[in-house]
């Protein structure tokens, strides 16, 4: 890599990052009129360069643009890091400020191509991937829907950042469970779903844009390698922001088995105790029976003392707790976060609110079971992510119901004091189901055609979830 100008040493991270951190405060814009562009002879663009930057249709643009018009190197597609001689890879990425004054990761964050051919014959610590992640310089920018021109987004942060030991592990695991999935000949099912930190994010210029695959005649989803949103919304919050607290984490020190076999292994220790015992254990009031109970027993068993686990948050891990009755049935259903009309209407399946949930989000299911007292026993635990042909077969399907019946005007009835609709009904489908998920019948959303409707969610159907659990939880 050439180096126009001795700002910095391109052979030193530290030099890199001392020089980088002139970018905090700055907009893209103060960037862009820097008086030294004219002595970078390698631009192509000139008179045009920012305008050309602030398409938002041109991916990579504000990070071509540090690349450039700061670090005075053209950007390019090498596969070697960006400061190659110091190992440094340059992202730039944005975060967003919620309304309640949290800050998370607005995306995932993309490190390289997947490669099905080749990727097959690598190891982690050799690959292409972990060449590009194991020291990052990240730059973030605060990203609001007010600001139209992104050049006017401002920098905020700027920090190497290495994955620490103990990420680097479910890291490493990651990478193999989506290479051994390949291997199988399945790569157009991966999903984020699979795994903790690492993703397999989908990575085509359009939804149908499709690639082969060395073990299977099926077309696949270009998919990039990437640090998922929750990951990179734990990393800005905890090792970027100085002065933020951590959680707590669930592994404290070294251990030989996988992140996954280890919560099994430690929930798994308290297999058959009743909840009453659980409660009394964790000094947990079981009369009041708060609601999230099921999820406050199953971080105490793990040692936390709170209820949010630092792996879990890194890897949008949701707890869901499952009881199963002393017929061998579930009577509960699984509810899921509201869903706004008139938003999913304006949808696509392939990039649809519900459809991220479930492809991004691995759930741990705790799993009781009534014993022939009526006592409530734990059985175990299993981390669970919904199979790609469920995902894509019925789960779709009854999104596009939805979507349809949205379209065309939801049909209301009333009877005996009730509301009855056309959405999609468990008995229709298998798999899922829309239902109301209202604190009353005040509490709505306004459908598209501009009545007020109670709120509605998918349901996972108790059938169906039934059918996703080890059999062993259900043998008394």
């Amino acid at each position: 890599m050439v180096n126009y100008f001795k700002d910095y040493d391109e052979t030193d991270p530290s030099s890199i990052e001392k020089y980088a951190k002139n970018l905090i405060g700055k907009t893209f814009a103060d960037v862009c009129k820097r008086d030294d562009i004219n002595k970078n002879m390698f631009l192509k663009e000139t008179a045009d360069y920012a305008v050309n930057h602030e398409n938002k249709k041109r991916k990579g643009g504000l990070g071509e643009l540090i690349e450039e018009r700061f670090f005075h190197y053209p950007a390019n597609n090498d596969a070697r890091p960006d400061f190659d001689k110091a190992g440094v890879e340059l992202k730039v990425t944005p975060y967003k400020q919620n309304k309640n004054g949290t800050m998370v990761a607005k995306e995932r964050l993309i490190l390289t191509m997947i490669d099905y051919f080749s990727v097959v014959d690598e190891k982690f610590e050799d690959s292409h991937m972990w060449q590009k992640s194991r020291l990052i310089l990240l730059v973030y920018y605060l990203y609001s829907q007010e600001i139209k021109n992104r050049l006017n987004y401002r920098i905020d942060y700027v920090k190497l950042f290495t994955p620490p030991e103990q990420d680097k592990k479910i890291i490493k695991h990651d990478f193999e469970i989506i290479v051994e999935k390949i291997k199988n000949g399945k790569a157009h099912e991966l999903s984020e779903g699979d795994t903790l930190y690492l993703g397999a994010a989908p990575k085509g210029a359009t939804s149908k844009d499709r690639r082969k695959q060395p073990f299977s005649d099926e077309l696949a989803k270009p998919r990039a390698f990437a640090f998922k949103n929750s990951y990179m919304t734990y990393v800005l919050n905890n090792y970027i922001i100085p002065g933020k607290n951590t959680y707590e984490p669930i592994i404290k020190g070294k251990v030989e088995e996988s992140f996954e076999d280890y919560v099994v292994h430690k929930i798994d220790a308290y297999c058959d105790w009743s909840v009453t015992n659980l409660c009394n254990a964790f000094h947990i009031e079981y009369q009041k029976k708060p609601k999230s109970l099921g999820a406050m027993l199953a971080y105490r068993m793990l040692g936390i003392k709170g209820n949010h686990a630092e792996e879990f948050e890194k890897a949008n891990v949701v707890v869901k707790t499952i009881r199963i009755e002393k017929n061998n049935k579930i009577k509960e259903n699984m509810s899921f976060p509201t869903f706004k009309f008139k938003e999913l209407v304006e949808e696509e399946w392939d990039n649809s609110t519900f459809g991220n949930y479930l492809r991004e989000t691995r759930f741990l299911f705790v799993v009781y079971k009534f014993d022939k007292q009526n006592e409530l026993r734990l059985k175990g635990c299993q981390f669970w992510n919904i199979p790609y042909d469920d995902l894509e077969g019925n789960v779709k399907a009854v999104w596009k119901k939805t979507q349809r019946v949205l379209c065309e005007g939801l049909q209301i009835e009333q009877k005996n004091g009730e509301n009855y609709n056309n959405f999609p009904k468990s008995s229709e489908n298998p798999v899922c189901h829309v239902r109301p998920h209202a604190q009353n019948s005040k509490d709505t959303y306004e459908l598209p055609d501009g009545r007020m409707y109670p709120k509605q969610c998918f349901w996972l159907n108790n059938s169906y979830i039934l059918s996703q659990l080890d059999k062993n939880f259900i043998v008394d």
